[in-house]
């Protein structure tokens, strides 16, 4: 008698066990669908706001933001193929050398010019090259 209860006592614990990851799996599936939406609405916000800056001759801004909006492209491209969200710069383009090099070419060859933002003035040629490279991720992930 004492077995049946530890054999009942058991497939309660393995049913209480799968719904949790049932549960899990629908938390993790919400959280992803939430932060993808929230991505490409920072990318959105970004872009657009690039557009504009470079429409008014802002060309430090709309270079600042043509790379935010690439770099938050490549966290969204991640999060689709890697189910994360890299946490900083350096993850993401750890995780991009590795594993997603033509990304990580466009990114890495774009870093200085959202550098040198900070410290320089930037011109319209810079500024299109980055649109440009912005406009090729959008296209890739088909925003």
């Amino acid at each position: 008698m004492n077995e049946n209860i530890n054999n009942t006592k058991i497939e309660k614990e393995q049913d209480e066990n799968q719904e949790k990851f049932q549960d899990k799996d629908i938390l993790q599936s919400f959280t992803e669908n939430k932060s993808e939406k929230e991505l490409i609405e920072n990318i959105n916000e970004f872009y657009n706001s690039a557009v504009k800056a470079e429409q008014e001759n802002k060309y430090n801004v709309a270079v600042t933001l043509f790379f935010k909006a690439s770099a938050v492209l490549a966290d969204l491209y991640i999060l689709k193929k890697e189910g994360k969200i890299p946490n900083s710069h350096s993850e993401r383009f750890r995780i991009l050398e590795l594993r997603y090099s033509d990304i990580y070419k466009l990114l890495d060859k774009n870093f200085p010019f959202y550098q040198d933002s900070y410290r320089i003035k930037l011109n319209k040629e810079i500024c299109e090259v980055l649109k440009n490279d912005a406009e090729q991720l959008i296209k890739l992930l088909e925003i």
